[in-house]
């Protein structure tokens, strides 16, 4: 087993998550079956319970893990199906001693940070590692380790020494680090800083581990001086210096580092060959240049209520490009803060309504994301009332399936107090249940997560045309509350179709309003599951009504 450690430094946010998922690339390209773990200091258990604002979305792996967003992209650039244990916590490594400790496993021993608290990552790190990441079931042959926060954090200290010590149990051949950093550009004389980088590397090596690459953010390339520079200063070959700017879409990064000879230098430092035909490699290239030159625009309004952060919805705007790159359009995201949507229905003539209103009119489809919480509900229920009335293209997940289902009962069916009861409780209309099995009293991992089959109720439908006419399918869950079943005779009577329901016939997973262009809505997440080139099927057919296709 090989593995290349990522680290980051200087601050957060620099890349480190790309920087992996790209140096994965590299390494499918050339033969090796990759996997990848995400270490995340926070002594959060997993990424459940934390709000979009403060992480980010919440990923969901098909084991039903909610873990952070750069598992994500470790599934979307490699292709590979991981578990919650890929991603590992402060939390998790505390409990998994813990237990140990309770039983009686360190036999009297006074039990700390190291070495206890080191082997557990370690042995943690080791035994994921092997496991099968795809559909082969065969095991790895790389695991790419992402390090989460800045070298220098106190929370991530147990593991940047866990790590030092791991390339002495699995041979300094076995493992190659690469730390992030980033090279500013101070002043108006425009001159690449490197003193940030010098300390973090600095911090790195006096914690004992001596980065074999350092990847450069930066706005522009780096330029040759500061290059050397670099490598005097941090004790690394001019080559190893490698330039991380930016570049006109994300999947030039890979391309990118493989310019600067990385394939080379990891097949020279972990000892594999690099095969004279890299496929992956061309295919990554054609869609670099398909991203590139993708003409005319196609504009979804994501009515949401994480609009200031898009990291919140990171999934569903990858899933929108995916399919915008089918469809050949340039994918337009009119962010709308969906409270903003309800002061104009509230008699309040305020320019943001008006801004709001004015973007989510002109918008070629409309989109309704997951969500928690009752602010902004009134926004997403007019936003599907607009779609469903104007003939706009709309897709919901989630939380937009539910609020649809509100909308409709309301305004179709005439029942004026419909609502969901994690809103209003008392509602005469109940259209919207929280689910008997679900924990009451906690909120870490007690929801419906993870795959589950959803089986098509009808033959022909634009769903089921959508994922090519198979029996079911299997997609991503994330949800509490569930349209409840006693309502369901009397919505369909009135044109709004399950089309897909769970294996027990009760819970609505799918429904689509008949004789509308597309106004469909899932119960599951199918942004979970989208790829480059693979993109998700409800996603797909929003952009191909979007673009009328």
């Amino acid at each position: 087993m090989k593995y290349v450690i990522v680290s980051g430094g200087v601050l957060s946010g620099i890349g480190k998550g790309v920087t992996a998922s790209s140096l994965g690339v590299l390494l499918k390209s050339a033969g090796l079956r990759p996997t990848a773990i995400k270490i995340d200091p926070y002594l959060n258990t997993d990424a459940g319970t934390m709000s979009p604002f403060e992480h980010g979305e919440v990923f969901v792996l098909d084991d039903g893990g909610e873990v952070d967003l750069d598992l994500g992209n470790y599934e979307r650039f490699l292709d590979v199906c991981l578990t919650r244990d890929n991603n590992l916590t402060t939390g998790k490594v505390y409990a998994k001693v813990l237990e140990a400790e309770r039983r009686g496993d360190y036999l009297g021993k006074t039990v700390q940070v190291i070495p206890h608290i080191t082997d557990a990552v370690q042995d943690w790190i080791e035994d994921v590692a092997h496991r099968s990441a795809d559909e082969s079931g065969e095991e790895p042959d790389v695991c790419v380790i992402e390090l989460g926060g800045t070298v220098g954090d106190i929370e991530s200290a147990p593991f940047v020494e866990a790590l030092r010590q791991f390339q002495f149990r699995v041979g300094p051949e076995n493992c190659c680090f690469v730390h992030v950093s980033l090279v500013p550009v101070i002043g108006v004389v425009g001159e690449q800083k490197t003193k940030p980088t010098q300390h973090t590397v600095k911090e790195l090596r006096g914690l004992g581990i001596t980065p074999d690459m350092l990847v450069c953010r930066s706005e522009r390339p780096l330029e040759d001086d500061v290059r050397e520079k670099l490598a005097l200063f941090c004790h690394v070959s001019p080559e190893a210096v490698l330039s991380a700017h930016d570049v006109s879409n994300i999947y030039r990064v890979p391309l990118l580092l493989e310019e600067q000879g990385v394939s080379e230098m990891l097949s020279q430092k972990l000892g594999f060959a690099i095969p004279d035909s890299r496929t992956l490699l061309d295919d990554w290239k054609a869609m670099a240049d398909r991203v590139d030159n993708l003409s005319g625009d196609v504009h979804i309004a994501m009515v949401g209520k994480y609009t200031g952060l898009s990291d919140s919805y990171l999934s569903v705007i990858k899933a929108l490009q995916h399919s915008s790159f089918e469809v050949g359009r340039k994918l337009v995201i009119d962010w709308i803060e969906a409270s903003d949507l309800e002061h104009i229905a509230e008699g309040k003539d305020e320019s943001k309504s008006l801004e709001a209103w004015k973007l989510l009119s002109s918008a070629d489809g409309i989109l309704v994301p997951g969500g928690f919480g009752d602010r902004g509900i009134e926004g997403k229920i007019l936003a599907a009332k607009y779609a469903r009335e104007s003939n706009t293209p709309y897709l919901g997940i989630c939380l937009g399936l539910q609020t649809a289902v509100i909308e409709f009962c309301r305004n179709v069916l005439g029942w004026e107090g419909a609502n969901s009861t994690e809103f209003d409780e008392s509602t005469s209309h109940p259209v919207v249940v929280f689910m008997p099995e679900i924990s009451k009293t906690h909120l870490g991992g007690t929801m419906r997560l993870g795959s589950r089959p959803t089986l098509f109720q009808v033959d022909e439908c634009a769903t089921r045309t959508l994922y090519s006419g198979v029996s079911h399918v299997d997609e991503r869950h994330r949800h509490r509350y569930e349209v409840n079943p006693a309502f369901i005779e009397d919505i369909e009577a009135k044109g709004l179709k399950f089309v897909g329901k769970d294996d027990s016939g009760q819970r609505c997973e799918i429904f689509e309003l008949v004789e509308h262009p597309f106004f469909v809505a899932t119960q599951y997440h199918p942004e979970f599951k989208s790829r480059p080139g693979r993109p998700s099927p409800p996603f797909l057919g929003l952009l191909q009504a979007a673009t009328k296709q």
